[in-house]
């Protein structure tokens, strides 16, 4: 892990870091974070690993409760060139949006292809995150996103025993993530945007049902899956805290 670039304000680092090609940020609180969770942040299709409301979340969690969270961009997104496959598909989801026609199908197929190639990817980053000193192999390891985020983490989590918590938004389900979310035993807090007009609310719902979790929640709230709500940050805030926190000078529930 080669980082390229740091700043500080308001008590948050930020780092920019490659990896193996793979562009990524790590914000971290500038007092310290040994011993801290770890938050693994999955961005939404067509956006990056700075997009507005990841990084809002991401300041809220670091400033907060004292977590490190980092971020990657997806393959073909943000700093990272786009094959050509992955511009077929991104072209096909605009003309579709410009006809009026569903563009479900093209978003499932692009998503689970970027999930796939990303999985090994939140791998590899977290084994670089665990060497640095700061972080440690023994961090608690959370990990969170919407729409391709959500994907990735239903991809990567049945794989990745180091993750330990969920909190994820809404997403375009199929099969395959049905199938994954049956495989997840972990503690999951689930959203769903209840008037999106691409995303339909009865496969979240299906989604949700499916999760082998003992423990899950289920939020709904008005508005499309970009209108996140400022409560259910703090509630996502919260629900890492209760499953994540090791010591008791953490803000929980």
């Amino acid at each position: 892990m080669h980082f390229i670039s740091e700043t500080s304000s308001n008590g948050v680092i930020e780092r920019n870091f490659i990896l193996d090609g793979i562009t990524g940020v790590l914000w971290s609180p500038a007092s310290g974070t040994v011993g801290a969770p770890l938050l693994l942040s999955g961005h939404s299709g067509g956006m990056h690993k700075k997009a507005p409301g990841l990084v809002a979340s991401a300041l809220h969690s670091v400033t907060t409760c004292g977590f490190t969270v980092a971020a990657i961009d997806a393959p073909g997104h943000g700093d990272r060139p786009r094959n050509l496959q992955d511009q077929r598909w991104a072209e096909a989801i605009h003309q579709a949006r410009a006809a009026g026609e569903p563009i479900a199908p093209i978003v499932i197929d692009y998503n689970m292809s970027l999930a796939e190639r990303a999985v090994p990817e939140w791998q590899a980053t977290l084994d670089a995150l665990q060497a640095l000193p700061e972080i440690g192999a023994d961090a608690p390891i959370g990990y969170g996103g919407m729409t391709l985020g959500v994907a990735t983490g239903l991809m990567l989590t049945p794989v990745e025993p180091r993750i330990a918590a969920l909190s994820l938004g809404g997403v375009f389900v199929n099969d395959a993530l049905i199938e994954a979310a049956r495989k997840i035993t972990v503690p999951v807090e689930y959203r769903i945007p209840w008037d999106d007009e691409e995303i339909d609310r009865v496969s979240g719902l299906a989604l949700f049902d499916a999760f082998a979790s003992k423990e899950k929640t289920l939020h709904a709230h008005p508005g499309g899956h970009f209108q996140v709500p400022e409560h259910e940050r703090d509630s996502s805030a919260r629900f890492f805290a209760r499953h994540l926190v090791r010591t008791a000078d953490t803000p929980s529930d």
